[in-house]
């Protein structure tokens, strides 16, 4: 089951940059799929709490659901033809990075 969520987790990482390249050539299909990825990430992300009791790890993990968040305005805001959504999915991106990068060392520090 892991393996699966992880490979989900993954493939819908990249289907949401794949949608965010597409949105250039294809306006009209490029917002739906990145519904679909952005949901399925979403989804996966929520599923997936931050195991350990360090209240630093917890609020990264509400970076990422917060950065969950702000995707699920960039693609609104894709259907409505605003282009806004990039800044949007940028800020978003910098806030997952973050917390991608600092949240397995808290979690490794907080297991020492």
């Amino acid at each position: 089951m892991n393996k699966t969520k992880d490979l989900l987790y993954k493939a819908s990482a990249i289907i949401i940059l794949i949608a965010a390249v597409l949105y250039a050539f294809y306006p009209l299909i490029a917002p739906w799929v990145m519904a679909v990825a952005v949901a399925i990430f979403t989804i996966i992300t929520m599923m997936t709490p931050y195991p350990g009791k360090s209240i630093r790890g917890k609020r990264l993990f509400l970076f990422q659901v917060f950065s969950c968040i702000l995707m699920a305005v960039a693609t609104y805001l894709m259907f409505i033809n605003k282009n806004e959504w990039a800044v949007i999915m940028v800020i978003a991106a910098i806030f997952l990075l973050y917390s991608s990068i600092v949240l397995p060392k808290v979690y490794d520090n907080e297991e020492d």
